[in-house]
Parts: structure tokens; C-alpha cells; sequence
């Protein structure tokens, strides 16, 4: 990580950050993007998360979106929705990170969200209460487009999104030989993935309390309020 400087960047403290019977092992991040370009500035500046990710002691994977039917062109068992929703169950937050395309996320991106449903899988909700950071590229000038249309989103899969974002403009010219070069761009990704680890450790194991809904207990209490009285 050539562009970190010595000593500035310190894995996390999880035991200033977590609570005292909070998990203890490595956050594990899920990193998606939005393009399939065979150089796709929006999966290197992913790489550059995850670097980031791992050297504040997280646990990374990614999702490789060549192959992912469209939403309702194939069942759940399609082997990349399963894949796709396996990675979501394990993790503990994720990254988003699109290019700008006719100035909105891509569709690329939208169809691996359309995957993951709100309703629980195995009894566990794949999005729900978990940490979310947001990335976009650009062709040309800075846009909050993507990053703006992707925030809606997560707060619409119930995704505690993080106040920090990235936004990279002329991607083409910040990178060289697949790495990003030194800048302000590249720093503000370091603040977002050091901002989500934070987040994850904070918020990790109170998934419990913090989507607990009163809508839902009620909902569960005339259930069986039927159920006794039928």
C-alpha cells in the first residue's frame, strides 16, 4: 500500500469500539461493483477498499457479477443468485461501488440489490441491520449522482449507511498500472473504509435491537392471537 503513509493508518481497537459482549473476530465486508469492463475503474477503487479493509484487520470477499441473470429471468437457485446471497448472509457490511452511467448507478450494480431480498433467508434477513459505504466513478466531472440514487437504496434494504462517501471523477486519469495513484480522492476512500469498519464493529450484534420494530411485534402478536383463538 505505497500511498499509505507510515504510521497513519492503525488497525482498528475493537475492544474500544464494540460492546463487552460484542463478536471479536474480523468484520467481514462485502465488496460489490458495477461494471464489466475488462478495466473497471469501479472494481479497482473496490481493490483499493479492500486493501484498506484488510489492513484495519477486516475480512474481505467479493462478488463477481459476470453471469447474474437479470431480477426474475431465473429462480433463486441459479447458482450466482445463490452464490450472491451466500456472501450477503455471511457479511456484516458491504460496499457498493458503481460508475456513473447516463448520470445513475448501472445496471449492473441495481440487479445484484433486486437479488437480495428484505424478507429472511433461513431466518436470517441478508441486508437488514447491517453497515453500508458508498462509491461512484466518473467519466468526466465530479457527480453525487450514483452515491445519492445507491444511499436511497440502502436505506430502502434497511442497510445502516454510513455518512461518508466516495466519489472518484476522471477515474481514467487516478489510476496507473491498476493502482490508484496519491491524491485527496484516494484518502477519502481510506476515511470511508475506515469509517465502515468502525461502523460494523459498533453496530454488530445488536442486529437484535436495532431491527427490532414494533410494527413486526405486532404483527407476530395477532398471529397468534388468531391462531389461539381459531
Amino acid at each position: 500500500m505505497p500511498n499509505i503513509v507510515p504510521g497513519a493508518l492503525a488497525p482498528l481497537d475493537i475492544a474500544a469500539l464494540a460492546g463487552p459482549d460484542a463478536p471479536r473476530h474480523p468484520p467481514r465486508i462485502l465488496l460489490l461493483y458495477g461494471s464489466l469492463r475488462e478495466v473497471s475503474y469501479s472494481r479497482l477503487c473496490a481493490e483499493e477498499g479492500a486493501r484498506v479493509l484488510r489492513a484495519l484487520g477486516c475480512e474481505t470477499r467479493f462478488f463477481d457479477p459476470s453471469g447474474l441473470p437479470l431480477p426474475d429471468d431465473a429462480n433463486d437457485q441459479h447458482p450466482k443468485v445463490a452464490e450472491l446471497r451466500e456472501l450477503a448472509l455471511w457479511s456484516e457490511g458491504m460496499v457498493w461501488s458503481s460508475p456513473e452511467r447516463h448520470g445513475a448507478m448501472t445496471g449492473i450494480i441495481k440487479t445484484q440489490i433486486d437479488w437480495l431480498p428484505l424478507s429472511p433467508i433461513g431466518g436470517m434477513r441478508p441486508t437488514q441491520g447491517k453497515t453500508l459505504a458508498l462509491m461512484q466513478v466518473s467519466g468526466g466531472s465530479q457527480s453525487f449522482n450514483t452515491v445519492n440514487q445507491m444511499r436511497i437504496l440502502g436505506r430502502w434494504m434497511r442497510l445502516i449507511t454510513i455518512p461518508n462517501q466516495s466519489s472518484v471523477p476522471m477515474a481514467w486519469k487516478e489510476f496507473e498500472n491498476g493502482r490508484m495513484k496519491p491524491s485527496s480522492l484516494y484518502n477519502r476512500i481510506v476515511d470511508v473504509m475506515e469509517e465502515l469498519a468502525k461502523f460494523t464493529i459498533m453496530t454488530r450484534g445488536r442486529d437484535a435491537i436495532l431491527t427490532d420494530r414494533y410494527s413486526e411485534r405486532v404483527e407476530t402478536q395477532q398471529d397468534v392471537h388468531k391462531r389461539v383463538s381459531g
